[in-house]
């Protein structure tokens, strides 16, 4: 048992789904020490261990990097759906901001633990013929690339929201029967929400350098 809380992580896309969640998780975990979430709008959420930076352009951090250093560990959980937009538009909004901060990540903090929230489904050779599966599994590659301690890229699939939360798409709340069925079908074939967010705090105490974390990979790595 820590004695101290020892990870102190960046969260990103923290008014998301996701990215809520996994603030929530780490706020209450007793192993995760200060919280720094960036976000274009408040985010809603007031914590001891909190520190929110408002900010409007993630292409350019320049005026908020000094703010960056002292975390060991980033959440990647901002992304865009690839719904109605063209592949150049998606790459700007995948590919390149994520890539943008994490190099002034790993350049500030190369012993960071780099978490990426990417998808089900990601094509690791870049030359599938999915637009969105190609683009994440270009950042995938790119982001284990840097000097980063460890880079994780997560898969979840389909993810089971917390209740309480405020920011669950309303496909699951039409859809939450579903779960049921899926765990007595396939434990293997969804994750929860909760389970993401202490994988990734997990993640931090692995040996791996690099790895892929599919939906079986995130439950079992939650515990």
């Amino acid at each position: 048992m820590n004695l101290q809380p020892s990870i102190n992580p960046i969260i990103t896309g923290a008014t998301g789904m996701v990215g809520e969640g996994v603030l929530h998780i780490c706020l209450q975990h007793p192993d995760v020490g200060a919280v720094l979430v960036i976000n274009r709008r408040p985010c809603g959420v007031s914590h001891p261990k909190l520190k929110e930076i408002i900010h409007s352009d993630f292409f350019d951090l320049s005026p908020v990097k000094d703010q960056l250093a002292g975390y060991n560990a980033c959440y990647f959980c901002l992304g865009v759906t690839s719904v109605g937009k063209n592949e150049a538009d998606y790459t700007r909004f995948t590919y390149q901001l994520t890539m943008y901060m994490a190099g002034i990540l790993a350049e500030i903090s190369p012993d960071m633990t780099f978490c990426y929230v990417s998808g089900a489904g990601t094509d690791s050779t870049e030359k599938g013929r999915l637009m969105w599966a190609r683009v994440k599994g270009k950042t995938e590659n790119d982001l284990a690339a840097l000097p980063f301690r460890q880079v994780f890229a997560f898969r979840p699939g389909i993810i089971q929201p917390m209740k309480g939360l405020k920011n669950a798409h309303k496909f699951y709340a039409l859809f939450g029967w579903l779960f049921f069925i899926l765990k007595k079908v396939n434990r293997y074939s969804y994750c929860r929400l909760e389970e993401i967010g202490r994988a990734m705090i997990n993640c931090v105490s692995l040996p791996d350098k690099r790895k892929l974390m599919e939906v079986r990979d995130i439950v079992v790595n939650s515990e």
